[in-house]
């Protein structure tokens, strides 16, 4: 008798780690697309985006390192985002 709530709990602690690496994984695709939409409007002016002004994206600029390999990683890898975020949430 002891077999059968043991093997329920395995199941549902297996259903929360994966429910929970799914969100993990759910949330760094968010950050990465945080810090580009980011560097995207402070830097936008110059690819004729309005933005803020631009001695405020030059202060901003020396900060911004890791922004700046964000967004060339993400100009680098321009595909289909539509199947980037299908594959990310685990649809299909």
């Amino acid at each position: 008798m002891g077999l059968l709530p043991e093997f329920f709990k395995r199941i549902l602690s297996d259903f929360d780690t994966t429910h929970r690496e799914s969100a993990a994984a759910l949330t760094g695709f968010e950050v990465k697309e945080l810090e580009n939409i980011f560097a995207l409007l402070l830097l936008g002016s110059f690819i004729g985006l309005p933005s803020p002004p631009s001695f405020l994206a030059v202060e901003l600029l020396p900060f911004m390192e890791r922004e700046m390999k964000v967004l060339n990683h993400r100009a680098k890898d321009a595909g289909d985002m539509l199947a980037e975020m299908v594959c990310t949430i685990g649809i299909g």
